[in-house]
């Protein structure tokens, strides 16, 4: 079909934001008609060969019974290497307060969509959206990989988000997080959000945060690996790594608000003329994170961090470009850091007879998840899939006490 010029963003909004009638009267005009609002090509025509059809609307997947027969089911869009879409038609509150026609002789034309939006049933049809997408991508011929994105829409009214980056299909959640994945018709017009979705059909692994966790993992390694080597021409390599983590670990606590902000990083540029002071004003407030309490050194109430970490508080002593490098490193945004990177500081600091004798050695974070994800991971998302289906049978009997009991007893 190619390309059309871009839509205006309110005109577009306020076309489909009425729209209430049947699915399938409505879904492949407003994708078509998102694609151009988008500025990304609209789907193909679809050919007889099915592998041939890459970016289709109404996309076939194949079933097979357990009778030996075949079941063909529709994607209502798709696009290799990016999504499997599903589309639902809600309907607005407002539209079933319309008598039916009091005479027979007059044709009901009206069209109601899948359920009311803003009720329990247009929740259930929202994930059982999801579900059914999921299903279609497990469908898919191997040939086709995993696509990153699950994406539910609500014509005219909302498009949710499910990745997994890890192409494995094995693990589709909210995105970017629970409570920002779905998108609001009406958000449309916001220029991130339509970047977003801009992203999801022309290059989705671009989103996958672990790109930027990636990078800034890498430029934090790269200066801890500097002071780690300077450190290590005093000091036993054993104790230059236990000391680096403490410090990671305090920049890190810091970013994630488990620390005043900006406590640890103010401490630290306060010594660059006083570096003689860092040891002891380092160890006395790890110290308090040992334990719990007060905090001198930071002037407030800190959380007790046990685990065994600051068992040991001594502080290395630095001189004024060392602790410039761990100002550096502290300065860094550590909620976007790779937690392998305790693994990488090991890799990098200790010289290879050390790292043997200490048995330190990184594991990367695909080996790590290949064994979680099946072990931990889905066994646990099946135990919550299960808790959420009593949830809404209790729901839909009115029981919201036992539904709220039911899933706090799954977070416990």
């Amino acid at each position: 079909m190619g390309k059309a010029l871009p839509l205006n963003a309110g005109h577009f909004i306020a076309r489909w934001q009425q729209s209430s009638a049947a699915e399938r009267a409505n879904y492949a005009l407003f994708l078509s008609e998102l694609c151009d609002y988008l500025d990304v090509p609209r789907p193909e025509p679809s050919k007889a060969e099915e592998n041939a059809n890459t970016y289709v609307i109404d996309k076939a997947v194949f079933f097979q019974n357990l009778d030996g027969s075949t079941t063909v089911n529709y994607i209502d869009l798709y696009r290799r290497s990016c999504f499997v879409l599903e589309a639902k038609q809600g309907s607005n509150p407002s539209l079933n307060s319309i008598p039916p026609p009091t005479s027979s002789r007059v044709p009901n034309r009206l069209k109601r969509g899948t359920a009311v939006r803003g009720t329990h049933g247009w929740d259930e049809a929202m994930l059982a959206a999801r579900g059914q997408a999921e299903r279609y991508a497990k469908a898919l011929p191997v040939s086709e990989g995993w696509p990153p994105f699950l994406v539910v829409v609500d014509v005219g009214h909302s498009i949710e988000l499910y990745a997994d980056f890890s192409l494995t299909g094995k693990a589709y959640l909210p995105f970017p997080d629970p409570r920002t994945f779905r998108i609001l018709h009406e958000q449309l017009e916001q220029a991130e959000i339509k970047e977003r979705l801009r992203a999801v059909w022309l290059d989705p692994l671009s989103l996958d945060p672990s790109r930027e966790t990636a990078k800034v993992t890498r430029e934090v390694a790269g200066k801890l690996a500097v002071l780690a080597r300077n450190l290590e021409l005093h000091h036993p390599p054993k104790q230059v790594a236990e000391f680096l983590t403490r410090c990671i670990f305090t920049s890190f606590a810091e970013d994630v608000k488990l620390l005043p902000e900006r406590g640890w990083l103010n401490l630290l540029e306060s010594l660059r003329d006083d570096v003689g002071n860092f040891p002891p004003m380092a160890e006395a407030l790890w110290q308090t994170m040992n334990e719990g309490g007060f905090s001198p050194i930071l002037r407030a109430h800190i959380l007790k961090f046990n685990g065994g970490l600051f068992e040991s508080t001594k502080a290395l002593p630095l001189t004024r470009d060392q602790l410039g490098l761990l100002i550096e490193a502290a300065d860094s945004r550590w909620r976007d850091v790779e937690p392998a990177i305790f693994g990488t500081l090991l890799e990098r600091a200790l010289d290879p007879n050390e790292r043997h004798a200490l048995g330190a050695h990184y594991t990367p974070r695909a080996y790590v998840e290949r064994l979680v994800i099946p072990t931990l991971v889905e066994p646990l998302r099946e135990d919550w899939r299960s808790s959420q289906a009593v949830i809404v049978e209790q729901v839909n009997a009115g029981n919201t006490e036992a539904a709220i009991e039911t899933a706090r007893a799954f977070h416990r």
